[in-house]
């Protein structure tokens, strides 16, 4: 396939482009750019090629842009809780407003396929008595971000047709390593702790539950749903991850805290934050041709360490801004380098 990428200099897209270069896929890249400064460690996957990439932000996109395409993955948004909370009308303009524009432009131009990476975190709360989630429940977004989601799913229906093939991948929380690494992520930063202070001093009871999804797991999703049969996927809303990989908080902590010898682990009180669901993952799994996870949290948080020795990982790297999304918004703006809509301003 010929396929448009958006978000390659982002945590998960720097790492699936060259993984679809690699399997003959023709790829093209879309990133703004707000990440590029952070690059933890250098990919030999798609070494010495790396995909053709556009510096364009998403509101900026016209058919003219998917021509030639036959698949779009859209990846690029304003990404998680807290930076989509920092600016919630301009979390609505990006993540909401221009995803549902660039599926419009992606239709107009005769794209046949677009995947859609949405988020569990449209579940929120799970007000139903401690249940397993699955597509059919009801969505309970508790955020900006997570109401975002919960808009373009809705608005992708209505583009749906014979000739345009859309499907929504509901990601768990991911973990792994990425060159474009990022330490807002709650496994990636328990390990992190573990590594560079020998301590996971915990701000909650960790209580909350998460399901959790290692970043081949998510690509695989990906690559599945872009050679199943059209019929197979069009209209269809996919959680992704396994139904095995669902962790109260202090459990994540207590895995890294095995995996990281000399790691001591503690707990806080109870948070204010309400976010807490348990997912099924079973339609994935039954209904989705070849796929299958591989990756469990305990293995990811043993690949981690692996990651963190190779790098030699300090406390200066781990806290470095790049990444962590909202800190490094907030670097560009306090610099002056994007405006409050969060456009490039020229030097």
């Amino acid at each position: 396939m010929n396929i448009l990428i958006t978000g390659t200099e982002g945590y998960i897209g720097a790492r699936m482009a060259p993984l679809f270069m690699e399997r003959g896929h023709e790829v093209t890249g879309l990133d703004t750019g707000f990440y590029r400064e952070g690059c933890l460690y250098v990919d030999p996957v798609g070494m010495p090629e790396t995909p053709r990439t556009l510096a364009r932000d998403l509101r900026h996109l016209t058919p003219a842009d998917f021509e030639g395409f036959d698949a779009v993955v859209h990846l690029a948004e304003l990404s998680n809780d807290p930076l989509g909370q920092n600016r919630p009308e301009i979390t609505s303009e990006i993540n909401h407003q221009a995803s549902v524009r660039i599926a419009q432009a992606a239709k107009v131009a005769g794209v046949d396929r677009f995947v859609y990476a949405s988020s569990c975190s449209v579940y929120g709360v799970d007000s139903g008595g401690g249940d397993f989630l699955d597509e059919t429940s009801e969505t309970n977004p508790q955020t900006a971000y997570a109401h975002c989601k919960v808009n373009v799913e809705r608005d992708l229906t209505s583009l749906m047709d014979g000739a345009f093939c859309v499907t929504c991948l509901r990601n768990a929380t991911a973990y792994g390593p990425s060159p474009r690494m990022r330490f807002d992520l709650v496994l990636n930063d328990l390990a992190a702790l573990a590594w560079t202070t020998r301590r996971i001093a915990m701000i909650s009871d960790g209580s909350p539950w998460r399901p959790m999804v290692h970043i081949e797991d998510i690509i695989e999703a990906v690559r599945c749903t872009l050679d199943a049969p059209a019929e197979v996927v069009n209209g269809e809303t996919f959680n992704v991850g396994s139904t095995q990989e669902n962790y109260r908080i202090r459990e994540l902590a207590s895995i890294v805290g095995e995996v990281f010898p000399g790691c001591e682990v503690s707990a806080g009180p109870p948070s204010g934050d309400t976010r807490s669901y348990r997912i099924s993952f079973e339609k994935i799994r039954t209904k989705l041709p070849g796929f299958a996870t591989r990756w469990t949290v305990r293995k990811g948080a043993e690949e981690l360490r692996r990651l963190f020795e190779r790098t030699d990982l300090d406390q200066v790297d781990h806290q470095f801004r790049a990444y962590t999304r909202l800190k490094q918004i907030q670097y560009l703006l306090r610099t002056g380098q994007v405006d409050d809509r969060l456009f490039w301003n020229a030097l």
